[in-house]
């Protein structure tokens, strides 16, 4: 793992400066982020946490756009993991009034911009009414393809795996597969995520440097940038940062791609 800073003389840079300095065949194909801090960016403004992830939003729609015109096909958002259920009751049902306000008020722009929606995670635990607009986005662009978000919700990556195995098991007991078919690719299939590959780059906002049960199989060789700087203070340019930093990481997937000749 590496804590992240910008490279000296990058802060300088204007926007457009920064995205010049973008390679498009080094970019992600999909990124995946852990948004944090957004009750502590609340408090420091004394105002009540709900604050600081409806402010949120606005930096995931930075985001989105930004994926829409860099060609980045997928982005994974952790929203809602299963160790967020001991918050305080209060915040709880802010925040899921908060997923249906955004899924009710979003929808007809993801279908304009031909953005599929998908939720992953343990959905039985969420309400009844954002779980009734989860499943109706996931189906009004279900046929959608020019990017992929998936949004973590009730989500724990140790529950996602144990899922898996719950799976495997079940169609192995009604002779669906076999147990010496058994590897890699075919646990990857009873994954939450499939058919989507895994992330390319993973970003943490807000100081924190470890990655909080989210995909913990998908992550295996991924790369990892975090910052200190808060989700809600998260936009363009901070993600043009991690882009910029991440394409000068040479990705070995535990191979030698150069030697050094004597």
């Amino acid at each position: 793992m590496q804590q992240t800073s910008s490279s000296p003389g990058l802060e300088q840079l204007s926007e457009p400066d920064l995205t010049a300095k973008l390679e498009p065949e080094l970019l992600p194909k999909h990124v995946a982020v852990i948004m944090d801090g957004n009750g502590r960016w609340a408090e420091l403004q004394g105002l009540p946490r709900i604050a600081g992830h409806r402010e949120g939003i606005n930096s995931v729609r930075e985001m989105i756009t930004l994926c829409l015109e860099l060609g980045i096909q997928y982005l994974t958002i952790y929203a809602f993991s299963q160790e967020n259920w001991n918050r305080p009751m209060q915040e709880i049902s802010a925040l899921m009034g908060l997923l249906e306000h955004y899924l009710s008020t979003e929808r007809a722009s993801l279908i304009e911009q031909r953005i599929r929606f998908r939720a992953i995670g343990r959905l039985d635990a969420l309400p009844e009414s954002a779980r009734h607009w989860v499943r109706t986005t996931e189906q009004e662009t279900a046929h959608l393809d020019k990017m992929h978000l998936t949004v973590a919700l009730s989500y724990g990556g140790r529950a996602e795996i144990v899922d898996a195995v719950r799976g495997i098991i079940s169609d192995a007991q009604s002779g669906k597969i076999r147990p010496d078919h058994l590897n890699e690719s075919l646990v990857q299939r009873y994954l939450y995520t499939h058919p989507l590959p895994d992330p390319d780059l993973l970003i943490r906002t807000s100081g924190e440097t470890r990655i909080s049960n989210f995909l913990l199989w998908q992550l295996a060789y991924t790369e990892l940038y975090f910052t200190a700087t808060p989700w809600p203070d998260f936009r363009r340019r901070e993600f043009l940062l991690a882009l910029i930093e991440y394409q000068r990481r040479e990705r070995r997937f535990g191979r030698v791609l150069s030697t050094v000749s004597s």
